[in-house]
């Protein structure tokens, strides 16, 4: 009778952990689809975030230190991305002209041994600049490199993970010496790329808002977001 009592207990905590927690869901689903194509429908993100948040209930463990909100968080961000990587509407080319801007970037901060600019980018693939302006807009409106392709989740870009350190124990969370490296590679970037990345991962701003803050235009705000995570691709290759 004890076992079936627990069983019970136990169900009833996951379904008020799920319930108490579908809001964060639908938070989560909004936040991203301001930063993803028409094409995807937030249904499908609150959909598979549901699943993550399910999981996240059955596996929580709250001696580990962590809250459960945080860890919930985790678990629902990387569902809804499984779903959308699992949905990738991105056209073959993009995927290879990521690549080589990428392969490009590191071949030239190697020779160069510093930072590289558009123009220095741009004819080393030989292409015009306005080409590989275009090249990083596809790249970004199609989101096929962003933080969490890093293997790490957008806290991690404040610079301040001393108090995270709790969430450690999770899966999906990357060691704190590949943190440390990649806190480290941003601090390299231009002051321009470093502060798009911040504004937009830290202090949750959309393109156009950026562009407000830098006086350009969204368009340059896209280019300059999405040549920084190319960088940052490139210069944490080894750890990838």
């Amino acid at each position: 009778m004890s076992k079936k009592i627990a069983t019970y207990e136990k169900k009833d905590t996951l379904s008020q952990l799920v319930e108490a927690h579908a809001g964060l869901v639908k938070r989560i689903a909004h936040h991203l689809m301001m930063r993803l194509p028409a094409s995807v429908q937030v249904d499908d993100l609150i959909q598979s975030g549901m699943i993550g948040l399910i999981e996240a209930a059955k596996k929580f463990d709250g001696s580990k230190g962590a809250s459960f909100e945080t860890y919930a968080g985790i678990r629902i961000r990387g569902s809804m991305l499984d779903e959308i990587r699992r949905g990738d509407w991105t056209p073959r080319s993009v995927h290879k002209n990521s690549r080589m801007i990428a392969e490009a970037i590191a071949e030239l901060e190697s020779e160069l041994g510093r930072d590289v600019s558009d123009t220095e980018v741009a004819e080393k693939l030989d292409i015009p600049l306005n080409e590989y302006h275009h090249m990083l807009n596809e790249a970004n409106v199609g989101k096929i490199i962003g933080i969490e392709d890093l293997g790490v989740t957008e806290d991690v870009l404040s610079g301040n993970n001393d108090d995270k350190s709790v969430n450690e124990p999770f899966e999906g969370i990357a060691n704190q010496a590949f943190k440390q490296s990649l806190v480290k590679s941003i601090k390299t970037l231009p002051e321009r790329e470093a502060l798009v990345l911040s504004l937009y991962y830290d202090d949750e701003l959309n393109l156009r808002e950026i562009g407000e803050v830098l006086d350009v235009s969204e368009s340059r705000v896209s280019q300059i977001h999405s040549q920084a995570m190319h960088k940052l691709k490139a210069k944490m290759r080894t750890w990838l």
